[in-house]
Formats: structure tokens, sequence, C-alpha cells
């Protein structure tokens, strides 16, 4: 059976070309949809640049016929922009107040209403929204709703972890410490190793013989870790995958890192003690440039009293405490002075960061779980030759609006990048802040 999904507003601003993700469906764009988008076309955020984005699409569409008689589209569906609320008085009566998303409400139970009519209903109604209520309001008018799921990735528990645990034969452990490497074909896994993938073999009998090895950039065979001493600016690794982020963290073959871990895993820390390593002690980079988006990203914070460094204080907190610890310093605004002093180190709100190009730097996004997938893109494709880009992120703890722990960009990121050799992934699972933290980040 053919559908036809009635979009809402937040669903083009997310992803402009989800006009064309419904295959051969027919897709209705009602008409305060258009004036909601004319409202954000002038906003320097990824809302405005979205906005901006259908404007231009609608238009080009605009060659094929008029949009209120419906145009064909590439993949076999049809686009129309609906005129018609007729309906509107009746959702109105239902939720007591005149609003846009009622009145995109009142195009959808309209078109619902239609097929019923006929003697065969030939097409489903589906109205697409990411905004929960909404769709919590199309469920009791009785209309059929779903979440724009299109850009979706896998779910947490399906989400790359960038390591496997092996049970072999003993004598497969013994040929690895005697030869220095495991081809993988032999192995005869029932499934594929990606580049730079963490194998952790241990022994089938139930020794406590093991071995910890990475796949190599070729995703050929197994090879032993070339960090051989894991003490970083104080910092030791107090689990295996603290231990395998260290190695991805460290490796300047890497050019692209991504760290998943609730809160108090050691993420930041890691990351900004291998890159004052890199950047101060190895002298691999000109500069360690460190930033988190000012949720959601693009956001004015002009509002805020104070130059710019005294408005972005507050949003960079987290990063001054990682640094204060790892320079262990002793008194309030010293870390200020030392960062003033070394000026190779860099503190930056993700909104400063845009359209600049980054080479020969060690760069740390936090928080990357608050950035959609056309921001991950944006920063990616800015940096330079030579540089190392770390992308860390909790997928659980989103602060923007509409989206999830399946269509955030870092996951996004992650499970695009899983099989190339110039990228490496670790999830840590096991957090180290404190008894009290673990626990919280685990029951509440």
């Amino acid at each position: 059976m053919k559908k036809i999904f009635v979009l809402d507003t937040n669903v083009l601003l997310h992803d402009p070309n989800a006009i064309f993700a419904f295959e051969e469906h027919e897709v209705i764009i009602p008409a305060v949809v258009l004036e909601e988008i004319d409202s954000k076309k002038r906003n320097a955020d990824e809302i405005g640049r979205n906005a901006r984005n259908v404007s231009r699409l609608l238009d080009g569409l605009r060659e094929l016929g008029h949009l209120h008689s419906g145009v064909p589209l590439a993949n076999g569906g049809n686009l129309k922009v609906e005129l018609n609320h007729r309906s509107f008085v009746k959702v109105q009566e239902m939720f007591g107040e005149v609003s846009n998303d009622n009145r995109i409400l009142a195009v959808a139970v309209n078109y619902q209403i239609e097929e019923n009519e006929k003697e065969v209903v030939e097409r489903q109604v589906v109205l697409v929204s990411k905004d929960v209520l909404v769709r919590i309001k199309a469920d009791v008018l009785g209309l059929v709703t779903q979440d724009y799921l299109s850009d979706r990735t896998a779910g947490l528990s399906e989400l790359y972890p960038g390591y496997t645990a092996l049970k072999v034969h003993p004598s497969v452990i013994d040929e690895f410490y005697t030869y220095r490497f495991l081809p993988i074909k032999p192995l005869q896994l029932s499934y594929s190793l990606y580049p730079n993938e963490f194998v952790i073999l241990k022994d089938e009998m139930g020794t406590n013989k093991s071995a910890l090895l990475k796949v190599n950039t070729e995703g050929t065979k197994l090879e032993p870790l070339f960090l051989s001493n894991d003490n970083v600016w104080g910092i030791s690794a107090r689990n295996a995958q603290q231990r395998m982020a260290l190695e991805l963290l460290l490796n300047d073959d890497i050019p692209l890192v991504t760290i998943t871990g609730k809160a108090g895993t050691g993420k930041t820390l890691l990351a900004l003690a291998a890159g004052l390593l890199k950047v101060e002690d190895d002298h691999k980079y000109k500069k360690l440039l460190i930033a988190r988006p000012v949720v959601p990203m693009g956001k004015d914070i002009g509002y805020l009293p104070g130059e710019k460094e005294e408005k972005l204080r507050p949003w960079m907190q987290p990063i001054y405490d990682n640094l204060e610890f790892l320079f262990d310093t002793k008194k309030a605004g010293d870390i200020d002075k030392i960062l003033m002093g070394l000026g190779s180190i860099q503190v930056e709100a993700l909104t400063y960061i845009r359209g600049r190009s980054i080479p020969g730097q060690f760069i740390i996004i936090d928080e990357a779980q608050n950035l959609s997938r056309h921001e991950v893109k944006t920063i990616v494709s800015r940096v330079g030759e030579g540089s190392k880009i770390i992308l860390m992120g909790d997928p659980e703890q989103i602060d923007h609006p509409y989206l999830d722990s399946a269509s955030n960009g870092l996951t996004y990121i992650v499970e695009r990048f899983k099989q190339e050799g110039i990228s490496g992934h670790i999830m840590l699972e096991k957090g180290e802040r404190s008894k009290l933290a673990q626990l919280a980040a685990d029951l509440l």
C-alpha cells in the first residue's frame, strides 16, 4: 500500500533532503510549514542554513510544475504543498489552541478523512515529526505517526564498541607472542573485524592466558599495541578500554579518533593528557585546540555579561577542571596564567571555529553527541594537513531538542568511519571518577 507522508517543519529543518527520503510515496508539506521555514531562514545557525536549503530545493522543484498541484520526484514519489486544513476546527476544539502544530495536524486529519471516505482505502496517511508532543497529539487524533528515521544509525546497544573479545585455543595466543602478529583469515570468524579494532584474546580452556591486540589499518592481521608506556602526563590507564583509548590517541597514523562513554569514564582527561604530550613534549602538533558546542551549536551567547572569554567560561569549565588536574594547580586563576604563558593551548566554543582551516593541530571536540550530522561534517572537513581530531561524548546525554542516541553526529561518524583505516573508535564502559559517579551513571 502506498502512503501519504505529511511532514512537520522540524523534519525539514533537521534534514532538508527529507523531501527525497520517502521513495515512491507522496510527500505533503503543509503551507504553514513554509511560513515556519521562512521565519528561520535568516538565522545564522544550522537551523537557518537548513531553512535556506529547503527554500532552494523547493524553488528548484517549481520548474517541474505547480507545487500545490504536485510535482514528481526523481525517486518515483510525488511532492505537494497543501493549503487545505479545513479540519483545523476539529483539532482546535480538541486541544483548545491556535497553533501551527495544530494546523499541520489538521492537514493530516483532512487527508485521513478523504482516504476513509473512499470505498477502498488506497493510501495510509502518516504524520512525520521529530516533536514528541506532536506525535502524541496525532495519536490522540487517530493518525499514524512516526519519527523521521532515515538519518538514524544503530541504537546504543548495537553501536560499534571498537573492540571484541575472542575465545581461542591457547596455542593461538602462544603463536602471537612468538611471531608478534596473527593473520585474521585462519581464525575463521563469523563476522568482520574493522581496521584499528582492538581484539582481546582469551583462553577457551579457562586459564588466565590472554593477549590484547589491534587490527592493522588494512584489516588483514592482528598486531601488538605500539604504546609501550601508558603513563601520559601522569595519567595511566585504569582499565583495558582506557588503554585502548590511549593507543588511538597517541598513534599519529590515525587522524580521526572517536570516544564514547558515560560521565566519569575518563574521555576528556585521557584526550587532554594525550594532546598535551603531543603538543608540549613531542612537538608533533603546533597547537592543542579544545572545543565544546554551546548547546545547541550556533546559539548566541551575547546575552551573557562580559567579554568573549568570560561568556564562554561557564560552558568551558569542565575543560578547565581537567586542565587544572593535569597541571596540578594550587590556586584559582593559576590555570589561566599557565595557558597564557604556553600560548599553544586554545579553548574555544565550536561557534568560533566554523569556516576555519585547521592544519597541524591536535583538536579535541568534547560533547560531540550534541552535534548533528551536518555539524560533524562541517567540523571534520575543517581539519587541515597534519592535524588529528578527537570527537567524544556520551550518546545517552543529549541536550539538542531534535537529536537522540541514534541520530546525533557522534554515533553517525562512528558508524560511517568504522571501516576506514584512518580512524579508530573505542567505547569506554567503566567509570573511574569515583564509585558514587559510576553508580549515578548506572542507576539514575
